[in-house]
């Protein structure tokens, strides 16, 4: 059963998601939408910061005591999802196309993983929600030497309405979810990216940066997501290892490949409690 609010009424989104990925392929929307930086992130050129009132929130003081902040080690792939759509799954890029029809590789491998592993996320999901996550095969600006599968979960959503962590949690079953660094009270980016090394998924280069998940919890109200912030370290080169974006490089960096087994390290016993988003 599905434990977050659905902001869409379901048969309608349904029906028009059903019409998109029959007719042009695409979910009829972009699948996961940009987050906010706070104060000394990296900003991309499209890229916008968190107003004020929000930044204290996260990193200061919170509200009342209803607050939750969760702060994960931000992930270095390329953003998918896979929705389920009158009962079909369907795996997506960012942009909100099927990642099979992708031209590029590593789409079409997650593609691939994804009919791989169907009776998973028919498991997981329910009409017209989607698991949304980070895909790991192809090193983008982060090499990992990954001791999990290529695929991290990281949020469960219904139209532009989020699971909160612990409902993720409760439903993800074998997934690997972000690595959790904080929860409780408000965190400031210095507390947070000291606590970043070692990674806990593997990475061979610094952590891009992390995840700031502000919730509340209210015992009458219930639980939601209020909003999600980022911190990216200054000096982080986005596609530095994808010859598309660097000539240096001059084929695909792969962190993992169909078939080929994973590369343990001797820390994987010590990582296996981050793996469903519980706290190092």
């Amino acid at each position: 059963m599905a434990l977050f609010v659905i902001a869409v009424p379901a048969q309608t989104e349904r029906k028009s998601a059903v019409a998109k990925t029959n007719c042009d392929q695409s979910l009829g929307r972009v699948s996961y939408g940009s987050i906010p930086h706070l104060p000394s992130s990296r900003l991309g050129p499209s890229d916008r910061s968190l107003g004020g009132g929000q930044v204290r929130i996260a990193t200061e003081r919170a509200r009342d005591r209803f607050d939750v902040v969760i702060a994960q080690e931000k992930l270095d792939g390329a953003n998918v999802s896979v929705v389920k759509v009158a009962g079909e799954l369907v795996a997506l890029t960012r942009g909100g196309r099927r990642a099979a029809a992708s031209p590029m590789v590593q789409f079409q491998w997650f593609a691939a993983w994804v009919r791989d592993n169907q009776q998973r996320f028919d498991a997981l999901l329910e009409d017209g929600e989607r698991a949304c996550g980070e895909w790991l095969a192809q090193a983008h600006g982060t090499r990992y030497q990954l001791i999990h599968e290529p695929f991290v979960l990281f949020d469960l959503m219904r139209g532009t309405t989020r699971a909160t962590v612990n409902e993720v949690r409760c439903r993800s079953m074998d997934f690997t979810m972000p690595c959790t660094i904080h929860e409780g009270a408000p965190v400031d980016v210095d507390t947070v990216r000291s606590t970043l090394h070692p990674s806990g998924h593997g990475a061979l280069d610094p952590v891009e940066g992390a995840v700031w998940r502000i919730e509340r919890h209210h015992p009458k109200l219930g639980n939601n997501v209020d909003f999600l912030c980022k911190w990216v370290r200054p000096d982080k080169i986005d596609g530095h290892y994808m010859p598309e974006f660097n000539p240096e490089h001059t084929a695909p960096v792969w962190n993992w490949k169909p078939n080929c087994p994973l590369v343990t390290s001797p820390r994987e016993q010590s990582l296996r409690g981050n793996r469903l988003g519980s706290v190092r």
